[in-house]
């Protein structure tokens, strides 16, 4: 058994698809599957149902992914540890991140990083706070930004607390009303766009509607903060945006709302944090004002419950 053909087994794993899995590990497919082939025949068990449609782990595959990913891992974490006693950091730091943060320069921050740590290889992944909680879980993602309703926290995985912040409406240049605050019931009869119902993106502001005794209509359900934008612009609806994200759309008109959503920012990561997570999580840390106590066990256990939590890397040499 190889380390080659463990990094193939969770890559097919991962994407479904043995063209994709090649792409992603860089092989002609034909030496991906010839390895998986060999791999099983040393198990003594098929690992993947395969059909025209799709391929998909069979009981023997589901029992073998979370050690394969348990040896990938540990072998990573011998190659950064070696490094590491050399006095520099290896390995990779994969990123997730909602589209809307705002506690965090995450441009800066990843620039930053790299630059003090040029070996190690950055991705970087955009995806809803949900999807980012399972990828954190699964290990496909080191560390991630999160955006919760104010009373929910992730489970599963260490969280820190970066910032809240209250979500306002926009609205078209040419919106027919110009007030500059209103309440959430003046806005009843205005159809939304918003993400989908069950995102944690929507469900700030399903739960303050509800509070407000509203019922609003979502006529166009989005997946990124861009679409919806981009409606909005067209006079299609009303949209809802954290203030602290929303003036990067001069364009629009925004209307601060006197019972608005709130939002909490997390900054999440694995149980096991590698070396490249851990000196990540050291970039993002706390102002000493209003400080609560992390869950997690990273470096820097105090979190700042308002924005600015970027820290110049200059400052930890």
């Amino acid at each position: 058994m190889e380390l080659q053909q463990l990094r193939y087994v969770v890559a097919v794993a991962e994407t479904s698809n043995f063209t994709r899995a090649a792409e992603r590990c860089r092989v002609v497919q034909s030496a991906l599957s010839h390895q998986i082939a060999s791999l099983e025949r040393e198990l003594g068990a098929r690992l993947f149902e395969r059909t025209s449609r799709r391929v998909r782990l069979t009981p023997a595959g589901e029992a073998f992914l979370p050690a394969a990913r348990e040896c990938l891992e540990a072998a990573a974490r011998a190659r950064a540890e070696v490094a590491a006693a050399s006095g520099e950091i290896r390995g990779r730091l994969a990123v997730g991140a909602i589209p809307t943060v705002a506690a965090v320069n995450l441009p800066v921050a990843l620039r930053d990083y790299r630059r003090r740590h040029p070996r190690v290889h950055i991705t970087l992944t955009s995806a809803g706070s949900d999807d980012l909680i399972e990828r954190v879980r699964r290990g496909s993602v080191d560390v991630a930004f999160l955006g919760l309703p104010s009373r929910a926290e992730p489970r599963g995985v260490q969280s820190r607390r970066l910032g809240g912040g209250e979500l306002v409406a926009v609205v078209a240049p040419d919106y027919h009303r110009t007030d500059r605050e209103v309440d959430l019931r003046s806005l009843a009869d205005e159809p939304f766009i918003d993400f989908r119902a069950g995102a944690a993106g929507r469900a700030q502001s399903d739960e303050a509607f509800a509070a407000a005794g509203v019922r609003r209509e979502v006529p166009f359900e989005v997946s990124s903060a861009d679409l919806m934008v981009d409606l909005v612009r067209q006079g299609l609806g009303v949209g809802m945006l954290p203030a602290a994200y929303a003036p990067r759309f001069p364009d629009l008109h925004i209307i601060r709302l006197r019972d608005a959503p709130t939002r909490m920012e997390h900054l999440i990561w694995g149980n096991r944090p590698s070396l490249a997570a851990t000196a990540f999580l050291e970039l993002i840390r706390p102002t000493s004002e209003n400080t609560e106590t992390d869950t997690g066990d990273a470096p820097g256990r105090r979190c700042g419950a308002r924005p600015a939590i970027y820290r110049d890397p200059r400052s930890l040499s």
